[in-house]
């Protein structure tokens, strides 16, 4: 039983078309830099920077003014 050109030409395309289902299957991963930059944001250091200082600031009020409360 040998195959005919038409059985040939359909097992060829349908390893092709299976070929090709399984080449667009595979995972691709693409590094990309982003188009904006990273922004990281400080506040929160600068917020307690800036409670410390008005502590000491209010200390030393309070203890040139003892009769201030």
């Amino acid at each position: 039983m040998s195959k005919g050109p038409r059985q040939k030409a359909g097992a060829v395309l349908a390893l092709a078309l299976a070929g090709a289902s399984a080449a667009a299957c595979t995972p691709t991963v693409k590094l990309q830099a982003p188009d904006k930059p990273i922004t990281i944001n400080l506040n929160v250091k600068i917020d307690q920077e800036v409670r410390v200082k008005l502590d000491k600031d209010i200390e030393d009020l309070i203890s040139s003014n003892p009769d201030l409360f």
